[in-house]
């Protein structure tokens, strides 16, 4: 079983050009391997910058957690003004300008400069994974038109050859067979970090001791298994008076008396109901749901509206038949195993069974869940796997919260960026401390310590956090000299994946790693001696902000 079986698959715009079609070695400055959001980040830098690129990506869908994984944006509340990068501020505002080309929005929607065309709770910007998809792809056109870049989907890495502390070529497989990438610079965008077993660059997994790390929150002994939760996402509509409910999920009985075993905390009650733990405090939450958002809504959060993708409001009336929301919810995380560090026919049980999860999920809305008029179920609930890109109405890859992470030069701790552990460490008041001041920062990010339960049998870890920056030093291996991270692969820890992980920041990371393979050749600078030479990382720093690179935050307060 290859990898890219466990993967569904979709058409896409972007394709192999004719030329490169017969290739099965070909020579590149950078090659991206992996075509997320921190993937297409650093494509468009290096491209930017004048190389030849090559960027791959696993699905038919660039664009991982904004597209294939059916993830809108979480981002920090200062976004639209400040806290992130000019080319991802230009990304979200294509996004929206797409919607005003393209969809019949009603004039005051087409008017409103902040449009969030989903309407979501959760972010500013809910919308729907194909337009990503649709903005992502513009970005990237005029250099795979220019044959500056060749993206190459459904492509998994299954080799490299590496030599000492360089890596030469990384071997990738897709339905064409296998083609041999040979380039100056390799980045590693995979959503798990799939690239370091392979060209042997040293990572860590799972939990760290607090031994190791000094941790305020991290356990006794380190748990490399122990591994955040991953979530099969799926968008689904409701049209009213209509039946729509799909075939029971085989494992429905399992997930419907599915009752978790968590620490310190217990789970408050079976997952597949409207109660959950409260991220913060781990007490019982209760939530509801309703799809008919027209009537008198209970007090509380309404999980329909909570990742809103679709607001028919926002459009001319008959556009759209209901609103859609994208399901990505405590109720279907999966933390009963890992996708990496495990066997592929364990990798691929696991993701069955999380998708089993959301099936039953569904279904249980369908049939079964409590509704605030007394009543059970939603029959008019729809699947909307058109949305997704997919066959079986899910997600076309699931959402990685945490990834193998390189053992950099610099990892960033919780007494770096939490709010709590910065108070322990400085001795200030929490309204005056901040985040590690670090001298060689690339760039920034803002979320809270949000860790959803974990393999390990963790319930939420949930802290404030401060305003961070991203060191250089933890996009630098320790010992290979080639390879870059720019995903959830850099160098920090579990805690701290858990406010590095966002969309701008995986998006700044990316940037950041781009834009350093581009000024190491432009240079003959290795990026070790980059961060190491005072004048050299003044230089690439002045290059990032010459291209709208944040590198420092104005005083504002912990989250």
């Amino acid at each position: 079983m290859t990898r890219r079986s466990l993967w569904q698959a979709a058409a896409s715009t972007l394709a192999i050009p004719r030329w490169a079609l017969g290739a099965r070695s070909m020579r590149f400055d950078v090659a991206v391997i992996g075509g997320g959001v921190g993937g297409c980040a650093a494509a468009l830098a290096a491209c930017r910058a004048g190389r030849r690129v090559v960027m791959t990506e696993e699905t038919a869908w660039i664009g991982g957690q904004l597209t294939s994984q059916g993830v809108p944006p979480d981002e920090h509340p200062w976004i639209e003004q400040f806290g992130g990068t000019l080319a991802y501020r230009n990304y979200r505002a294509a996004v929206r300008q797409y919607y005003r080309d393209h969809y019949a929005l009603t004039p005051e929607a087409r008017a409103n400069t902040l449009l969030n065309p989903g309407g979501g709770s959760v972010s500013r910007l809910t919308h729907e994974p194909r337009v990503s998809l649709a903005v992502l792809e513009a970005m990237l056109a005029p250099y795979v038109s220019g044959g500056q870049l060749l993206v190459l989907l459904r492509h998994v890495p299954v080799r490299a050859g590496v030599e000492g502390a360089i890596v030469r070529a990384v071997t990738v497989r897709g339905e064409g067979g296998d083609r041999t990438l040979e380039a100056s610079y390799f980045i590693d965008a995979t959503e798990q970090g799939d690239l370091l077993p392979l060209t042997r660059t040293e990572y860590v997994t799972g939990f760290e001791s607090r031994k190791k790390t000094g941790e305020l929150h991290a356990p006794d002994e380190a748990q490399p298994a122990n591994i955040q939760s991953f979530t099969v996402c799926f968008a689904m509509d409701y049209l009213k008076g209509e039946d729509h409910t799909i075939e029971r999920p085989e494992e429905y009985a399992f997930w419907r008396d599915y009752m978790p075993s968590l620490r310190p905390v217990n789970w408050p009650d079976k997952l597949l109901s409207w109660s959950m733990s409260n991220p913060q405090t781990l007490a019982r939450r209760p939530v509801f749901f309703t799809p008919e958002v027209d009537s008198p809504q209970p007090p509380g959060l309404n999980l329909f509206l909570y990742r809103r993708i679709a607001n028919r409001r926002n459009h001319a009336a008959g556009a759209y038949g209901s609103d859609i929301t994208l399901v990505n919810w405590p109720q279907n995380d999966y933390w009963l195993g890992n996708l990496h560090e495990v066997s592929q026919e364990e990798a691929a049980r696991h993701l069955k069974r999380g998708k089993q999860l959301s099936l039953s999920l569904l279904y249980w809305m369908q049939t079964e869940a409590p509704r605030p008029d007394g009543g059970a179920g939603w029959k008019g609930l729809r699947l909307r796997g058109d949305v997704m890109g997919s066959g079986d109405g899910l997600a076309l890859y699931p959402y990685i919260r945490e990834s193998r992470r390189i053992e950099a030069e610099f990892t960033v701790v919780e007494e770096h960026v939490g709010t709590e552990a910065r108070m322990k460490a400085t001795g200030k008041k929490r309204e005056e401390v901040t985040a590690e001041v670090f001298a060689d920062s690339v760039g920034v990010g803002s979320y809270r310590i949000d860790l959803h339960p974990s393999s390990g049998g963790d319930n939420y870890i949930d802290v404030s956090s401060l305003p961070f920056q991203i060191p250089l030093g933890s996009l630098i291996p320790r010992r290979v000299e080639n390879l870059l991270p720019a995903s959830k692969n850099l160098g920090v820890t579990h805690i701290t994946n858990g406010c590095y992980r966002l969309h701008p920041v995986e998006w700044n990371i990316g940037e950041s790693a781009g834009a350093l393979a581009a000024h190491a050749l432009a240079t003959g600078a290795r990026p070790r001696a980059v961060r190491a030479d005072a004048k050299k990382l003044a230089a690439f720093q002045r290059e990032l902000e010459a291209h709208g690179v944040e590198l420092h935050w104005p005083r504002i307060t912990p989250r």
